[in-house]
Formats: C-alpha cells, structure tokens, sequence
C-alpha cells in the first residue's frame, strides 16, 4: 500500500493497533485513530509511541492536508464510504495515498472448505446450525465461516479527487493448532451473536470434529490459506 517511508501515516479503524505495529517502521509519526474507548485504550498501552485519537473515518480529527497516507485494515466496511472519502481527501495532501486492506482466512482454502463442510453437517444434524433463514441452495460449507463477511472492494466514485483505485490479491499459509482455530470460529460474526450456551455446544463439536475426523489435536498444526485483497488511490492534486 505505501511505497517508500512516509513523514504521517493515519491508521483509520485502528483497533487494538495489529496494523499500526507495522506502520510503525514505515512512518516518522503514526496516528491511530478508532471510535472504540476500550480497544484505544489497549493500543495506547502497548504503543505508548503512536498518537491515538478518538474518532471515525467520518470525522477524521487532524487538520487539512496533514498526512502522506491513510491506512484502513479490515475496517473501510464500517464506514460510510461517501463521508469517509470526503475526509481522507480532506486530511491527504496532494499525492498523498489512500489504502484499503481486508484480510483473513481464505474460506476456498483446501483446509478451511474440509473443516467448514465438516462442521456445517454436523451443526445443523445436532440443531446448532448458523442462526437465520436459510435456503435449499445456500452452501453452508461457505456460510458457516461467516454469512455476514464485507465486500471487499475499494469504489470510489466519479468526480472523488482519487486516481482509479489499484486492486492487488495477497495469499499465504500460516500453520494452526486445533486452539488457534477454535480462536478463529470465535471471531465469525454468527459465532460471536449465540447465546452462550449456543456458542459453546458449537465449539465442542468443532473440538471433536477437527480431533477424530481430521487428526488436528494438541501441537498438531494444519496450514491455513490466508488471503488479502488491497487497493490503493492517490490523492488527486
């Protein structure tokens, strides 16, 4: 996304700062901005470096033209496109880079769609399928790992001062144990929404299945394809 070391970079949606870590070497000064009190407070404490502010990408709180690049990883889906460009042009300067990143486990990947099939039949034979109406032809092997993943594509419309946005696809394998993957199921919006007593029925039988029927237990790591779409637009002059 960035080309060379920039003077400012903003971390928009920062988070608990996993992206800001690298943006740290990449940049004289970073500025992490995130609308979440507790997960800025955590990015404050473990970069005591980086200045964190709190607000949105519709109301970016730095002054005109006060960056070289703002960064979003993983979050651009929830903002208001419209009034976050407005605001990126807003704070660029001229040249200055936008750059939009989501990644994540590729659900095509040949370990993920196995285990994802897997569970998806034994969920749903057991009654703890995912939540919502579902149709015939609805691929649950896919839906399972979450039915409510963003589209992840940059589009920047007619007359936005931004160059046409370059889209590059990112892939790479990192190697899972059975309690990094069990991790992983959590974080799926459709897991995170059960009742507790749900959840928990459902990560038993993830358990089960991932030791008995694919030999994933205690150190025993799998590769798990990952997968990055990024997009990058310059500001305009």
């Amino acid at each position: 996304m960035l080309s060379g070391r920039s003077t400012t970079v903003i971390d928009l949606g920062a988070g608990t700062g996993a992206q800001t870590r690298l943006l740290v070497e990449r940049a004289d000064r970073v500025v992490a901005v995130e609308p979440d009190a507790r997960m800025l407070d955590r990015l404050t404490r473990s970069l005591p470096d980086v200045t964190t502010l709190h607000g949105r990408g519709e109301e970016i709180p730095v002054p005109d033209s006060s960056a070289d690049a703002v960064v979003a990883s993983s979050s651009w889906h929830w903002m208001d496109p419209a009034r976050t460009l407005e605001e990126v042009a807003r704070v660029l300067v001229p040249g200055g880079r936008l750059g939009v990143v989501w990644s994540g486990p590729d659900p095509d990947g040949p370990f993920l769609a196995q285990a994802a099939a897997m569970l998806a039949r034994s969920c749903d034979g057991r009654g703890v399928s995912p939540p919502g109406d579902q149709p015939d032809d609805l691929d649950l092997s896919t839906a399972i790992l979450d039915p409510h993943r963003p589209t992840t594509v940059l589009d920047i419309p007619a007359g936005a001062p931004f160059s046409p946005p370059e889209h590059t696809v990112l892939s790479w394998d990192v190697a899972l144990n059975a309690d990094d993957l069990i991790g992983l199921l959590g974080t799926f919006s459709w897991i995170i929404t059960m009742p507790d007593d749900r959840r928990a029925r459902v990560f038993a039988e993830a358990r089960r299945l991932l030791k008995e029927g694919l030999g994933v237990e205690e150190d025993v790591t799998v590769d798990v394809a990952y997968g990055a779409d990024v997009w990058r637009a310059d500001r305009l002059g």
